[in-house]
């Protein structure tokens, strides 16, 4: 029998990294490890935490990672809630340089996305976290959003309302309320089939979902790194 290929799973977020290795079922081999995003978090800091993950979890033969901004062909464009010296890094190919494997990187609502999706009709797939993380699967073909940087309401965007500084501020039962509204909004805006809710947040939800709304562990941004390796090109870009 061949040697079943072992991936590196890391979701990088604006509170925690977190790493795990997959089998090529996505079935974890290793626990996953966690460690805290610290503070001006710069491309130096979080690739030592994505170092110290991979020395925790031993061999692998390839890693892939779910990043919280704009990557394209690898390269990062936003990252909002992480430090400074993003813009234009090639995270990817540090990484390769790195980790010593092939690497692959997307947006980390997309890999949240690829775990969770049944790759029919049109699936939206949003994250409440540090931000507000979309994308959107036509028949599971991906066309990553920054819908968290659109207006929602009051001139302010879904990341204002409803990111981790608006849900300590403004509190759980108003943040809830404001969490209806926006399902209400991206129903109208979107027609879709199913909406996913994942990140840290989405176990705050305190309130009834449509039947096609579907709260999503946080594990499936990591068991969406596998899916990384058989996904195809993101089909376009929408801000």
């Amino acid at each position: 029998m061949p040697k079943s290929i072992t991936t590196l799973a890391v979701d990088i977020g604006g509170t925690g990294i977190k790493a795990a290795v997959l089998d090529e079922k996505g079935k974890m081999i290793t626990e996953r490890q966690k460690i805290k995003t610290p503070h001006n978090a710069t491309p130096k800091k979080v690739i030592a935490i994505i170092e110290e993950l991979a020395k925790m979890a031993g061999e692998f033969d390839r890693a892939s990672a779910g990043f919280p901004g704009v990557i394209k062909n690898g390269v990062v464009y936003t990252a909002v809630n992480l430090g400074k010296g993003w813009k234009g890094f090639n995270l990817e190919k540090a990484l390769k340089k790195s980790l010593k494997v092939p690497v692959r990187i997307a947006n980390d609502a997309d890999v949240q996305g690829l775990g969770c999706v049944t790759g029919h009709g049109d699936e939206l797939v949003i994250t409440l976290g540090t931000g507000f993380g979309s994308v959107l699967f036509v028949d599971g073909h991906r066309i990553h959003l920054e819908l968290g940087h659109h207006p929602f309401r009051n001139g302010k965007t879904y990341e204002d309302e409803l990111g981790i500084k608006a849900f300590r501020k403004k509190g759980k039962k108003k943040w809830n309320r404001l969490l209806r509204e926006a399902i209400d909004e991206l129903a109208k805006t979107f027609n879709y089939d199913r909406l996913y809710i994942g990140g840290g947040n989405a176990t705050a939800i305190d309130f009834k979902l449509p039947e096609n709304v579907k709260i999503v562990s946080n594990t499936d941004g990591l068991l969406g790194g596998i899916k990384l390796w058989q996904d195809q090109p993101v089909a376009q870009k929408a801000s």
